[in-house]
């Protein structure tokens, strides 16, 4: 069994899924390893692209868009300072808020999911998750969350694209599920519950079987 691993945090806007990122970073420490948290878009200068144009300060069409996470998503995974390969090599678990499949949710409403999914082919190639964990809540949850942590809202922010990109996750989970090892929580459920959940699943597949 391998000594680290690498976790993906997956789900529409307002999910909770930073929450259970420093919730699980606590816990994997605890438990005597070393963790590294990253999010996508990065803080790189792609990724920085890809939130001014998020926060209107750019404009860019929907395949400028796939292109640019892409892109940002492969110097992720590839820097040489900072990258995700540079830190498992490292002998660090790495957590990350969000990786290819919200890639292929967010932009497959506006274009061809095929196309998506091929365009990420490297970084799948690259480094497939040991686990996505989707959490899955109503576009309405979505909303009221979003309204009332943030005094704007962001470019995919409505309730109609929320609903198709929630549509679309369960879709490509279904379509890679002889590839892709994913858990689905309820984030209905209380923080501590979804942690709950998730460290058992954790602590089953990686943590016991690592001792």
């Amino acid at each position: 069994m391998k000594k680290n691993f690498f976790i993906a945090f997956e789900g529409i806007d307002g999910s909770g899924k930073s929450t259970q990122v420093k919730l699980l970073t606590e816990k994997l420490t605890e438990a005597g390893l070393n963790v590294y948290t990253t999010c996508e878009p990065t803080e790189g200068p792609i990724g920085k692209i890809i939130r001014d144009i998020f926060s209107h300060r750019m404009e860019a069409d929907h395949r400028t868009i796939a292109g640019l996470f892409v892109a940002d998503r492969l110097d992720h995974l590839l820097n040489k300072t900072n990258g995700i390969l540079k830190k498992l090599e490292e002998g660090f678990t790495v957590i990350t808020d969000r990786y290819y499949f919200s890639s292929y949710a967010y932009q497959s409403p506006h274009m061809d999911l095929n196309w998506v999914i091929e365009a990420n082919s490297l970084s799948a190639k690259l480094l497939r998750p040991d686990l996505n964990i989707y959490i899955d809540i109503s576009p309405e949850m979505s909303i009221d969350r979003l309204n009332k942590g943030r005094s704007s809202i962001e470019l995919y922010e409505t309730l109609e694209n929320l609903q198709n990109v929630r549509d679309k996750y369960f879709e490509v989970i279904e379509l890679l599920k002889e590839e892709e090892k994913v858990l689905i929580t309820d984030g209905d459920h209380s923080p501590e519950t979804i942690s709950n959940e998730i460290w058992n699943k954790i602590s089953d597949d990686f943590i016991e079987a690592k001792t």
